[in-house]
């Protein structure tokens, strides 16, 4: 029993997308150890149904902040895609007071894909970057619509938000960053996929 709490099993579609943000499926008691080594201070959470009991008590347990946001599944053509949901979600994870921050759905495939594709957006990656990195995550279950969401969400309103995450962002100079909190000091224990030992995919 020992040796199986000890097992660090992440979840489905586990990445890291950077610096103090990981992305995945759904968790389940399984995975608890695992994110228990990345020191999380928030889950961004993009289901609409309610968080599951067991999920809530670790958050609690481990000290960390839920942020809801409930975007249905888009499967049907023509089924917007509530941009306004997810610029609230971006602010959450583009401020660093929040970090380490894991993102989930259901299996970490499309709504974990827009979110993450308009942070890359904010990052200036280019379009083919985005919808590649999309598709790797996504498989043989690829939508236009998420694709076309990504194309055309405007991050012209990020860019201060994209200037303190790209500037010297985990390295404050005298405890400040203009415009925002510092990312507190890591926890004690292992803050980092590879203080953990965990291989980390690399990005495109």
């Amino acid at each position: 029993m020992g040796m199986m709490d000890d097992l660090l099993i992440p979840p489905l579609n586990f990445a890291m997308v950077d610096q103090g943000v990981y992305r995945s499926g759904y968790p389940n008691s399984k995975n608890f150890t695992f994110l228990h080594k990345l020191r999380l201070r928030s889950v961004i959470y993009l289901c609409p149904e309610p968080y599951p009991e067991s999920n809530l008590e670790f958050l609690k347990k481990d000290n960390i902040t839920l942020f809801h946001f409930g975007i249905e599944g888009n499967k049907e053509p023509f089924v917007d895609i509530p941009e306004d949901v997810i610029r609230d979600a971006l602010k959450i994870l583009l401020d660093v007071k929040n970090h380490p921050i894991l993102i989930h759905c259901n299996k970490g495939k499309h709504r974990t894909g827009c979110l993450v594709g308009c942070l890359r957006k904010v990052q200036n990656w280019s379009l083919t970057s985005i919808f590649d990195e999309y598709r790797r995550f996504a498989g043989t279950k690829v939508r236009m619509l998420d694709q076309q969401f990504m194309e055309l969400f405007d991050v012209s309103s990020f860019k201060q938000l994209a200037r303190v995450w790209t500037s010297g962002r985990g390295r404050p100079r005298n405890g400040q960053l203009t415009g925002t909190r510092v990312e507190p000091a890591p926890r004690t224990g292992i803050s980092t996929l590879e203080n953990a030992g965990i291989a980390v995919l690399a990005r495109p």
